[in-house]
């Protein structure tokens, strides 16, 4: 793969995206519905996570929860390359369920860096298992590599929520995440909220880590990805999404994604 480039891999196993990056990219704070699991190949990088600024080197296994804010620069100049996958909640949540014996506070990944070969050898046997157009038993492999992978991880995972989110913040995230295409202002997401806007921004981004317009633009940019996903046209999608214009949908999608709407649709064939 060429550098500065992004390959998405388009997977047998349904509800599982796999992603294969060499980068120099930037990338700006932005979310994801899914979780993610991956390993930094070459070079190293430092970004946001739920637990503040860490760093991943060549052979480190990263990590990411649905919803959770976090960004990525390269440390060096040379830039980096990792393969990731994404899963559906309801595709990773079932094993876990298993593997915990119905503990759902487990169902997170805590540490965005782990330093450990095992687990970055289990994770690459995963994706192979994805990504192999020629296995003629992904499914089975798909599932038992998967488990396998998630209960080395299982001992990195926190049962701890110290970090509670109030029920005036998931109110506001609510409203924003039940249509994100819609015009909201700050006084209305505060009336639902039931506090003054200053507490809203102040309390919005210590338990979200974006400000409520900056949540509002990570929403429009998953539901993008989404219908870009579908084959929606791109002249439709900025519309349909809430941007002011196709140019403005561009402009934020490169900043979160590291590359054109177009490239990414493109990527995914």
């Amino acid at each position: 793969m060429s550098r500065g480039r992004f390959h998405i891999i388009r997977s047998e196993i349904s509800g599982v995206e796999a992603v294969a990056a060499d980068s120099a990219h930037t990338f700006g704070r932005h979310m994801h519905d899914q979780f993610g699991i991956g390993v930094i190949l070459r070079g190293a990088q430092k970004s946001l996570s739920g637990r503040g600024i860490v760093e991943a080197e060549a052979g480190d296994v990263i990590t990411v929860n649905p919803g959770e804010i976090h960004d990525g620069s390269p440390i060096g100049d040379h830039g980096r390359s990792w393969q990731m996958l994404y899963f559906d909640p309801a595709v990773f949540l079932k094993p876990i369920h298993a593997l915990t014996d119905g503990h759902d506070n487990m169902a997170e990944l805590s540490h965005p860096a782990i330093n450990d070969p095992v687990s970055a050898k289990l994770f690459l046997k995963l994706y192979h298992a994805i990504t192999d157009k020629n296995g003629c038993d992904s499914e089975i492999q798909f599932h038992e590599n998967l488990l396998i992978l998630l209960e080395r991880l299982i001992e990195y995972a926190s049962s701890e929520h110290n970090n509670v989110v109030p029920k005036s913040i998931r109110d506001a995230q609510s409203r924003i995440d039940d249509d994100p295409s819609v015009a909201l202002t700050l006084d209305e997401l505060a009336n639902i909220a039931g506090i003054s806007q200053f507490q809203l921004i102040r309390s919005f981004s210590k338990f979200t880590g974006l400000t409520p317009h900056a949540y509002l633009v990570q929403r429009r940019l998953q539901r993008a990805r989404m219908m870009i996903a579908s084959g929606e046209a791109l002249a439709n999608i900025a519309h349909a999404c809430g941007f002011a214009d196709q140019s403005h949908m561009t402009r934020l999608f490169v900043s979160a994604y590291g590359m054109t709407p177009g490239n990414y649709a493109a990527a995914r064939y």
